[in-house]
């Protein structure tokens, strides 16, 4: 699952999957998706880090 990764304040980050959904997540929530992303042993991921 590809997605990008767009801070919107020191609080917050928007993910943009490449299905066209987003989510704005909290920092916790941001790195329990990073962790299962992680976990996934079937899924490469492209992330653009912006600002």
């Amino acid at each position: 699952m590809d997605f990008s990764l767009n801070r919107i304040n020191p609080n917050q980050t928007q993910v943009l999957f490449t299905d066209g959904r987003f989510e704005t997540l909290t920092n916790e929530e941001l790195e329990d998706l990073l962790a299962q992303m992680s976990l996934s042993e079937n899924s490469e991921t492209n992330m653009d880090l912006t600002n």
